[in-house]
């Protein structure tokens, strides 16, 4: 039987601490955000969509599951998101988002700008191909890896996330 993603497995192996703050790019309806804001209890997540919908439906969710660390904002994370500051981040999620941007490098100049130095993005993208995957679009590895590396991002872990999934850990300097 085939392996998706599982949102849960992959973040306990990330090691997060509970008073981080991280912002999720590209948020939709919470399928990481909601297991991200309760691994970090004591921290905040910046749920970032371009779609109101989504991000509406994820704040529903959310009051339901009584959590309150999530933070919404309607943004293009290809540009400066506002409500978050400089060097605020510990970690950013970059999932299932890359093969619907065209400007990717300017996702990752954005997770930059936020993230504080050792900062860590999580990297979680469609294999280019795969049967169930989008009709073009998905970045390979290596186009991941020479953004992120132009950048002075430090790739820190590489793993399958899935059948369907492959997944990185970057460090920001």
């Amino acid at each position: 039987m085939p392996e998706f993603v599982n949102p849960i497995e992959i973040l306990n192996q990330i090691g997060l601490k509970a008073n981080m703050i991280a912002a999720d790019f590209g948020s939709g309806s919470g399928g990481w955000t909601i297991p991200l804001a309760r691994k970090l209890e004591d921290g905040q997540v910046f749920a970032v969509d371009i779609q109101e919908e989504p991000l509406s439906v994820l704040e529903s969710r959310a009051k339901l599951q009584g959590i309150s660390n999530i933070q919404k904002i309607i943004a293009n994370v290809e540009e400066k998101i506002p409500g978050i500051s400089d060097l605020t981040c510990d970690l950013v999620l970059v999932t299932d988002l890359l093969f619907q941007i065209e400007d990717k490098k300017g996702v990752f100049e954005e997770a930059k700008r936020i993230l504080k130095p050792g900062g860590k993005i999580l990297v979680v993208e469609w294999i280019p191909g795969v049967s169930l995957g989008p009709k073009g679009g998905a970045p390979s590895k290596e186009e991941v890896k020479e953004i992120t590396k132009n950048l002075g991002f430090r790739l820190e872990k590489e793993f399958k996330a899935g059948d369907y999934h492959f997944g990185f850990v970057f460090v920001k300097p």
